[in-house]
């Protein structure tokens, strides 16, 4: 959290901060009950996935990762896995991403070829471009709904209530 990728100083912050290392891959205990896993993802600078377990249910946030066109990403399918719901990298279409290959961003129907792979329960996509205006989201939400029915396009300021697959 520093330039250059985060500009905003964090003597800004206007709180009591602390921060603990990890490498992806690792599990961190936050709270009693709450597991956070992590996940290294294929991004050109380095990202990672966060798995939250919490009462049974758990959501996945899964951003600045690129799949290989063809191929099933492993760790990310075994990362998500049984999930209830999965916040997924779908900058692109399928015929943006050929064109932005090595940018480190996916696709929406990768993360629903991923998401139906790993019986995960709900797919939000997440990190829209910047280029996709509401009606660009809008279209691409239809289309990805014809294709998995549990799949919505995230927006700002949306609440979405995760109770588990036990619920």
């Amino acid at each position: 959290m520093a330039n250059p990728t985060f500009p905003v100083p964090l003597s800004a912050m206007r709180s009591t901060l602390s921060f603990c290392d990890f490498t992806a891959g690792k599990t961190l205990y936050p709270a009693p009950d709450i597991a956070v896993r992590t996940a290294p993802l294929c991004h050109p600078n380095g990202a990672t996935g966060y798995r939250v377990e919490y009462g049974g249910a758990s959501v996945c946030y899964v951003t600045d990762t690129e799949h290989r066109p063809g191929q099933t990403d492993q760790t990310v399918l075994d990362f998500i896995s049984g999930a209830d719901l999965v916040i997924y990298d779908s900058t692109y279409t399928d015929s943006e991403f050929e064109k932005k290959i090595g940018w480190g961003h996916s696709t929406w129907r990768e993360g629903i070829r991923l998401c139906k792979a790993g019986n995960v329960g709900q797919l939000a996509l997440f990190h829209h471009d910047p280029d996709h205006d509401d009606t660009t989201m809008a279209a691409i939400e239809d289309e990805a709904r014809t294709e998995w029915g549990p799949v919505f396009a995230a927006r700002d300021e949306m609440i979405v209530e995760v109770t588990g697959k036990s619920s």
